[in-house]
């Protein structure tokens, strides 16, 4: 296994200069630029998100994802006024989940006030169980007050505040909370593009994943041995079933903001097929060269860190080779790469 995870990072390798990773998001959003890339032909096109229309196939279903980034990153202090940062990651009754920077030993306290602490009740690998001194449903409001927006980690002074990353760190249609990190491909989208696109006679769809950490995280050897990915809650809500099975059926393409749509729609396939209830899911599904699309026909996504689990998605959609020569394409013209750089779309 440890001879196919070399391989995998020497095959989905490729060098950056550190002067492509955006640090901020092009303003306004849909002046990012684009890369369109045409599956059929090679054919590679420059544009920007405003030209998006010219290339999307007539009356496209567009999906998205609607969840909404949470300030998960909260900055506290130990007994001994030693700083430490706790990492939101998610919640069961009254008990949180979350990273800790640096560790703090089982029965240790860490305070966000005096009157607001957290208690070190266990530990799960690098995951450490907190208790609140307060009722889990405030946490929300105390994220609120006292979190700050969790930037990805090679995101490294960035000029912008809280206020701004708050805004900007957030698609313009984000409503249910829940991710830790934000589906980077709909950053790109203003109110206005969305109802010209809609106009051009285009459909819009949404659903629902909460993206974790794990979006982050490096290949292992348990993901090459297993086949499967860090596990992700999503819902497709009826309405969008009903827009997907009338695009199939009608032979119209439809296109995913994101590899996050794409895991949750390849992932429920069968269930959307079936008419299954809607209904919150698990995912843990590995996109990777070889596995067969079901559902999508076109990918709205940004440039992604390289030997990671997102590249090979997206080069299973495109191919490896192509994959890697776009990419080399984009760092001469200089595109900006990752969380807030630009995109593609591939076709």
């Amino acid at each position: 296994m440890l001879n196919r995870l070399i391989k995998i990072e020497r095959d989905y390798g490729y060098v950056l200069p550190q002067k492509y990773i955006a640090v901020r998001p092009a303003w306004p959003r849909d002046s990012a630029r684009l890369l369109v890339y045409n599956r059929k032909t090679s054919n590679i096109f420059h544009k920007t998100f405003l030209h998006l229309n010219d290339y999307l196939p007539p009356k496209s279903l567009i999906i998205f994802n609607d969840t909404k980034v949470i300030p998960a990153r909260l900055h506290a202090h130990k007994e001994t006024s030693g700083k430490i940062e706790i990492f939101f990651l998610g919640k069961d009754k009254n008990k949180i989940q979350a990273f800790l920077s640096p560790a703090l030993a089982i029965g240790r306290r860490a305070y966000i006030t005096k009157k607001i602490f957290f208690d070190v009740i266990g530990q799960q690998e690098k995951i450490f169980i907190l208790k609140p001194n307060f009722p889990a449903k405030q946490l929300g409001s105390i994220l609120q007050k006292y979190g700050s927006t969790p930037l990805p980690p090679y995101i490294k002074d960035t000029p912008l505040t809280e206020k701004q990353a708050r805004e900007q760190y957030q698609a313009v249609f984000a409503k249910v909370k829940g991710s830790v990190a934000a589906p980077t491909a709909s950053l790109h989208f203003t109110k206005k593009l969305l109802r010209f696109l809609r106009a051009k006679g285009h459909s819009i769809g949404f659903i629902t994943l909460h993206v974790n950490l794990g979006t982050f995280a490096p290949l292992t050897d348990e993901n090459i041995r297993t086949g499967r990915l860090h596990e992700e809650t999503f819902f497709i809500p009826a309405s969008t079933r009903r827009m997907i099975r009338k695009a199939k059926q009608q032979n119209r393409p439809i296109i995913a903001c994101g590899t996050t749509v794409v895991r949750a729609i390849e992932s429920s396939s069968q269930e959307i097929e079936f008419r299954k209830k809607s209904e919150w899911q698990k995912t843990d599904l590995f996109i990777k060269p070889g596995y067969r699309f079901r559902i999508i026909d076109g990918l709205i996504t940004n440039f992604h860190l390289p030997k990671s689990s997102l590249l090979m998605l997206v080069a299973a959609f495109m191919g490896k080779k192509e994959l890697l020569r776009v990419y080399q394409k984009a760092i001469r013209e200089k595109y900006r790469f990752y969380s807030f750089g630009d995109g593609m779309l591939i076709l």
